[in-house]
């Protein structure tokens, strides 16, 4: 088999103006992988492969090129030539492709990070906690400052919504080849590392190709479990309490590590994986159970291997280093509770009592995770006790930098992530509990559902007594729409564990999501917490109060534009409500990972919320391929949680505060135009007679739920007869498979010219935070969605009229953020972003070809009733392809 010419190898990835502007080494690497792609492609066996694929890849670079229909209909044509067989290996050799971009973009991001890193300089300061310190101590002076600093949270709850495509072979795989990357980074040019790494590239992709991309089966929700322990082990673990480090290292400037921190840890971690209940039968009480099993499993085991770590470090003579008469005594009871462990320290550690005390420490971590009751620690504060007195020894002795160096990082940890690692939240629908209630008013015998609503408290009450009240007990009520609605927990909890019985602590956060509860939301937090298990809850937390907001159904149910100001309305007013009442508000806001879902940038959306909404506290969802890209590798999870824990500390800043205030009030009339036009231009698609019937036809919805992606159903049935038949994910998730991505932006372009004035949305887009954030995302949105290919797809429904509808609203939304925004075109104000838009598109132009074509002849019925499987895996291929192109599914 002949090797690349240079020439071929550079045409595999494109000659396109938006390829030759991006950096260099990213340049560089992308070509490389391409290469190596295309030898793979030419040694797979299959003849003509190679030249299929580049036949199209070059096809769909000169439509995109070239708007003219005749170059679009010829790459067109192209994909419809392809037999099914050979369509679905055109399909996978775009895919990868993408994963090879999508690794060597996320790899150059870690380069910047990396050479950056610590440089005042850097271009990503402004955005730093150290920074956004500084400039909140010149509003409120140092010592407010700090105290918010110090009281300050950033809480991610991950969630197992399915939206992550790749399977967890292929995420394995591109891991590995990123870690070949940085190995070949590290190499002379030219030199026997460099080969060898490329050699070992090649065979990785080689396998990535041959690895089949779709999942055979659902996942369950305990491997959803593992799934996600797969972050923490790999990046959070160590990344979280370097972030602290960095923070006080700025701070403290030169004498940080060598006294106090004055940074306290600030990040606490949420799941919903194994806990989420609302729709998913697959989730049970004994689920709920095992899932906090193996989160408290691989903490322990964490903090066991940093306990032993630590004690092989802390080689100080009792001569050089005395111990205090605190230490002495712990040590002498680790010893009399342990005499095995106590000899075999003394070993190990004669004169070395630090060491001694910490080999102790570690076997009483290895028994907790082991349950021996006999050496076990009772909770994580008992084990912070012990380390905190090995610390002040130190200190005592003259040694702070071996009492804030190491240990510090432990005792981050052991506070950041208990012995539980995460916090495991419930989730259940109201009308459940409802039901629940009536069966138990009844006097009839329970149903299985009832039972299981019931034990679902008794676990609880299980987990806190095994691994402490904050392993466990928020408990989310989905789609509340009165205080009953909450106390119904209480009332279920007091019932599940008999009378007498010890009733979990438990924390109920309302979730409020369609339009109508968000405007009810505030007079249902006001009745509630009267409520006598509220206020008594109230009084225990220092009057602290969680309230959720849902995004995606609020999206779902009046448009993005209508949803995003009932949005901010419902935080104002919550917020407002909360002060009033000496509440310490957290407000917990079910952010998606798509636009529709309430995506996008986390930072400058925090910074847009209504004063008082924040106050230091920032709560949100991440899930599917969210979790992977922001938390996968641990420079960028630790650059993502110093952004995010800047504007959530900077959010509550005088200037800040006034600033989202004023805008607010400067453009309520615009906004209440905006609402109504946006609002009436939504109803008038999504209530049009027959549009949930043409929405499945014109979009993969019914396929995707063939998807593997997740334990969880797509729908609420089992059928799509309206838009509340339908979850969140696929309605946002199919319009973006369809290039579309209405559930982003459908109704802004209304909303724009019913305001009609540019200047004075010009000045909007200057001065107000929200609508500023609204139309950059649209922005972003719209740049992936594709006019020609969404005609395509609009046209496979009989109703012309709401096809129109909907490319109508598309080009006037985007002429209008282009005014409103400047430049000629989407994304003219970020270039960055824009040019990798440009550089993927092509290639996406060619997956979405492929899958409209499966799509079509599944809708038409022309095809052979032994092809249907081999044309439903073609689609779904095709599906998880663009879904890598572009980034985002729901």
């Amino acid at each position: 088999m002949r090797e690349l010419t240079r020439t071929e190898a550079i045409d595999l990835v494109g000659r396109d103006e938006a390829e030759n502007e991006l950096p260099e080494r990213l340049r560089a690497d992308v070509r490389m992988l391409g290469a190596l792609l295309g030898r793979v492609l030419r040694e797979s066996g299959s003849p003509g492969l190679y030249d299929d694929v580049e036949r199209l890849r070059l096809a769909t670079i000169a439509a995109y090129s070239d708007e003219s229909a005749e170059a679009f209909e010829r790459a067109a044509q192209i994909a419809e030539s392809f037999s099914v067989e050979r369509a679905d290996e055109v399909a996978r050799a775009f895919t990868v492709y993408f994963h090879l971009v999508n690794l060597a973009e996320e790899h150059q991001r870690v380069r910047v990070l990396r050479e950056r890193d610590g440089r005042p300089e850097r271009e990503d300061a402004a955005d730093s906690v150290a920074a956004a310190f500084v400039r909140l101590a010149a509003e409120v002076g140092d010592d407010t400052a700090l105290a918010r600093l110090q009281a300050m949270r950033f809480h991610p709850v991950f969630t197992a919504h399915p939206t992550e495509a790749r399977r967890r072979a292929v995420s394995t795989s591109i891991r590995r080849l990123v870690t070949l990357l940085t190995e070949r980074d590290a190499s002379l040019d030219g030199g026997a590392d460099e080969r060898r790494a490329e050699r070992r590239m090649l065979e990785e992709i080689d396998t990535l190709w041959r690895t089949a991309p779709l999942r055979a089966e659902k996942p369950t929700p305990v491997d959803e479990v593992r799934a996600i322990m797969a972050v923490f082990d790999e990046t959070l673990y160590t990344a979280v309490p370097h972030v602290y480090r960095r923070v006080d290292d700025a701070l403290q400037g030169p004498a940080a590590g060598g006294r106090a921190p004055v940074i306290r840890p600030f990040v606490r971690l949420g799941t919903w994986v194994g806990g989420d209940r609302d729709g998913n039968p697959f989730v049970t009480a004994a689920v709920t159970k095992k899932a906090a099993s193996i989160g408290a499993e691989h903490i322990l085991l964490g903090l066991e291997r940093s306990a032993v770590r630590i004690a092989k470090t802390l080689t100080l003579s009792e001569d050089t280093t005395p111990p205090t008469a605190e230490l002495l005594g712990l040590l002498q009871r680790l010893a009399d509770a342990d005499e095995d462990g106590a000899a075999d320290a003394a070993k190990r550690a004669k004169v070395e009592p630090h060491k001694r005390t910490m080999l102790l420490i570690a076997r009483r971590i290895t028994a907790t995770r082991k349950r021996d009751a006999d050496l076990a620690y009772r909770d994580p504060d008992a084990l912070l006790a012990d380390l905190r007195t090995v610390q002040q020894s130190l200190v005592d002795a003259g040694a702070p930098r071996q009492a804030y160096g190491h240990l510090q990082q432990l005792l981050w940890q052991v506070e950041t992530f208990g012995f539980h690692l995460a916090e495991l939240e419930v989730r259940q629908h109201s009308a459940v509990h409802a039901k629940v209630l009536a069966e138990a008013a009844s006097g009839e015998p329970l149903s299985t559902q009832a039972e299981e609503v019931l034990e679902v408290f008794r676990t609880i009450a299980q987990i806190q007594n095994r691994y402490g009240p904050r392993a466990a007990g928020r408990y989310i009520v989905s789609f509340t729409q009165s205080a009953a609605d909450l106390a119904a927990v209480h009332e279920l909890a007091r019932l599940a564990v008999g009378p007498g019985g010890a009733v979990p602590v438990l924390d109920v956060i309302p979730l409020f999501e369609t339009f109508a509860d968000l405007q009810a939301a505030p007079g249902i937090m006001a009745e509630i917490v009267h409520h006598p298990q509220f206020a008594a809850r109230l009084e225990a937390t220092d009057r602290r109060l969680e309230v959720m907001l849902g995004y995606s159904d609020s999206s779902k149910d009046v448009g993005p534009v209508a949803a995003n100001l009932a949005l901010y309305e419902a935080q104002a007013k919550i917020a407002a409500w909360a002060k009033e009442s000496g509440i310490h508000l957290t407000l917990f806001h079910g952010r998606g990972g798509a636009l529709g879902r309430g995506g996008g940038p986390a930072n400058s959306a925090i910074l847009a919320q209504p004063p008082h909404s924040v106050d230091g506290r920032f709560k949100l969802t991440e899930q599917g391929e969210v979790i992977f890209a922001r938390y996968g590798d641990p420079n960028i999870a630790m650059r993502h949680i110093d952004q995010v824990a800047a504007a959530v500390l900077l959010a509550s800043a005088p200037s800040i505060e006034k600033r989202n205030s004023a805008a607010a009030e400067r453009y309520a009339e615009v906004a209440a135009t905006m609402d109504a036009a946006s609002r009436a231009r939504f109803f008038s698609l999504v209530k049009a007679e027959g549009f949930a019937s043409w929405f499945a036809t014109v979009t993969p919805m019914e396929e995707i739920g063939l998807l593997a992606l997740g334990s969880r159903p797509a729908r609420r049935g089992l059928s799509v007869e309206s838009l509340e038949d339908l979850r969140a994910i696929p309605w946002v998730f199919a319009w973006s498979q369809a290039r579309i991505n209405l559930a982003g932006w459908f109704g802004l372009g209304s909303a724009l010219e019913a305001v009609g004035d540019v200047d004075l949305l010009r000045r909007a887009y200057a001065e107000w935070p929200l609508f500023r954030t609204v139309i950059d995302n649209v922005g972003m949105s719209l740049a992936k969605a594709d006019g020609r290919i969404a005609r395509r797809y609009l046209d496979l429904g009989d109703r012309a009229d709401l096809a129109d509808l909907v490319v109508e609203e598309l080009q006037l939304t985007g002429d209008w953020v282009v005014r409103i925004v400047g430049g000629d075109e989407l994304l003219s104000n970020k270039p960055v972003l824009q040019r990798a838009v440009k550089m993927r598109s092509p290639y996406v132009d060619a997956l979405s070809l492929l899958q409209l074509r499966a799509l079509r002849t599944l809708r038409t019925g022309e095809h052979d009733e032994a092809d249907l499987p081999q044309w439903q895996r073609l689609l779904l291929l095709s599906v998880s392809g663009v879904s890598a192109g572009l980034q985002n599914t729901g």
